[in-house]
């Protein structure tokens, strides 16, 4: 009798049959190359929008902290699903 877990692993193997298959040496290189073009756009947007928070914390502008805080968590998210998309395509061998 199978676990939950084996039958589900079952499916997923069906669903997409190059889930289980090792990624060549120009798919980690590619995903490499991924990973640092977004942690380099992150680290970006990071400095500039950290400048302009520092100057809203000095004028103590409450309102536009707020708004520079949730710029930075909704440009973190969008960057992390840009990469994830292009990761995705790199293991499909697209």
């Amino acid at each position: 009798m199978k676990s939950a877990y084996e039958l589900a692993m079952e499916r997923l193997a069906k669903s997409d049959p190059n889930a289980g298959q090792p990624l060549t040496a120009t798919q980690k290189e590619r995903l490499a190359e991924i990973d640092r073009v977004y942690k380099g756009k992150l680290a970006e947007r990071e400095i500039f929008l950290q400048k302009q928070l520092d100057e809203a914390l000095a004028a103590q502008k409450f309102e536009e902290i707020t708004k520079i805080k949730q710029q930075l968590a909704s440009e973190k998210a969008r960057f992390e699903e840009e990469r994830e998309a292009k990761r995705t395509a790199v293991r499909k061998g697209r």
